[in-house]
Order: C-alpha cells, then structure tokens, then sequence
C-alpha cells in the first residue's frame, strides 16, 4: 500500500442484533481504483456489512478505517470522508428534475452560506451555475444529459439506477460502493450498466465495492471477490479462482454454473 493510498478498511467485523451474529468476523481492503465484489446467497449479510462501511450500523466487534484511521459516526459523516452508497431499492427525490436530483448532492462542497442563498447574493448565484453545469457534466456521462428536465419519477427502471449512481459520484468520493445495481434490469440495460461502471472507475479513479447476483457482470468486471455465507467470509480471490472453489460452487454458485464455466478463461 502507497503511502497516503486512500483506503477502505473492515477489519475483522462482526455484528450481533441481539443473541443473533449476522455477520462474523469479516475483513475487506479497498483501494482507490479498484473492483471489488462482494457476493453470496441471499441472507449471506451483504448489505448488512455495507451498512456498517457506511455508518449505517457500528460493528459489535472490530473496526471501519477509513484512510487507517477508525471511524464512529453517522453516514453523512462518512460521505465526507469519500465513502458513499447506492441502495439496493432506488431512493431518488423522484419529484424533483434529474438534474436537480444531481444538484442535490452538492450540498457539503458547497461555499454559499444560507443567507447568501435567501439574498440570492453574487456567490449564491455563481454557486448555482457551477452545480448546473457540474450536474449537466456527471449527467452527459451516464447518459442522462437529455432527459436533465424530467422528473426522476418519470424515467425508466434503469436510468434511474443510472441516476442514482450520478448522484453519488456528485459528493466527489474516494469509494463508491454499489447495492445490487442491476437489480430489476433487463439484458441490454445490465450490458449497458456494466460498461459504466468500467467507465466510472477508469474516468474517477474511485474504488468500487460491488454486490450483486448478475455473475455475468461480476466476473466481467471484478478483479478480486469476497464471498460470504450465513455471515461468514468462504472465499476470497480473483473471478477465475472463486468460479472453481468447491465452496462457492456448493453454496452459492452451483453445479450448473460451474459445469457451464468449467475450463473457461478469466474473464
């Protein structure tokens, strides 16, 4: 690890909701710029580990480091550090615009104070063009610069996960971490999901911890998996090593699969 690397860190984790220990024992590095999924059956504990990443939920035992250095706090405080998630049901202001929805998240970068914005102030104003044109940028790169105006109720199913997804990228983090992603999404919108996410990550440099089921997008796009069962970390490795481990196979991934990919390329 680089000196200064920016870095997300779960070290050895492990929450209890009362006598019952969702997660055990759990351990994750994620450095700026890199894939990492983080995958397994329903109930394994996935989104209750991203809660804990982001502040949602503080680990019974272990710690979150951001940076190396341990976190207590709220989400928002955690956002501010370059940590921020998108949810596995979408959680737009579906009656504002796209672009306002973007603009939205500019809120902690933002320098005009509340009475520059009820004077309507030179510095209220220049505020409001740049998070326009900001919005207006993130928005051309998912693809959603032509629909800024709509509102966010009114777009399909899968630009409104693109939606989300811009609307993360607006707080400026170090770490995105995505929530089943695809999710509810048809062939041609997870191909095109997949393309992005391989944008955002060259474009913003950002790492990217990503759960989700679509396999397909996950071997196509992850340079290391994580994979947990009934709270517990089973495997860690690249896409071609987790698509061959025994334990994976009989957990979560099944014969069928394995037999499909048995002898196939990294992907």
């Amino acid at each position: 690890m680089g000196a200064g690397e920016p870095t997300l860190e779960a070290r050895n984790v492990t929450i209890r909701f009362g006598g019952l220990t969702a997660v055990r024992d759990f351990s994750l590095t994620l450095r700026r710029g890199e894939l990492v999924a983080l995958i397994g059956p329903n109930g394994a504990g996935k989104t209750t580990c991203f809660n804990m990443l982001t502040g949602v939920y503080r680990p019974t035992e272990g710690s979150i480091l951001v940076d190396g250095t341990p976190f207590v706090g709220m989400p928002h405080d955690i956002c501010a550090l370059g940590v921020v998630r998108t949810f596995q049901n979408i959680r737009l202001f579906k009656d504002l615009t796209v672009q306002d929805n973007v603009k939205a998240a500019f809120h902690q970068r933002t320098k005009a104070t509340l009475l520059d914005v009820i004077l309507q102030t030179r510095r209220a104003r220049d505020e409001e063009e740049r998070q326009t044109q900001a919005a207006g940028a993130l928005l051309e790169r998912v693809g959603l610069l032509h629909k800024a105006h709509l509102l966010a109720r009114n777009l399909p199913y899968g630009d409104q996960r693109r939606l989300e997804i811009a609307r993360a990228l607006a707080t400026g983090p170090n770490f995105l971490l995505l929530d089943e992603p695809a999710a509810g999404m048809n062939g041609q919108e997870t191909r095109t999901l997949l393309d992005l996410i391989a944008r955002i990550r060259q474009d913003f440099g950002v790492g990217i911890l990503l759960i989700e089921h679509h396999m397909k997008l996950v071997m196509g796009v992850s340079e290391r998996i994580t994979v947990l069962d009934h709270g517990e970390t089973i495997a860690e490795g690249a896409p071609k090593e987790i698509q061959r481990n025994p334990k994976v196979i009989e957990a979560y991934l099944g014969d069928e699969y394995a037999r499909e990919h048995a002898g196939a390329p990294a992907p």
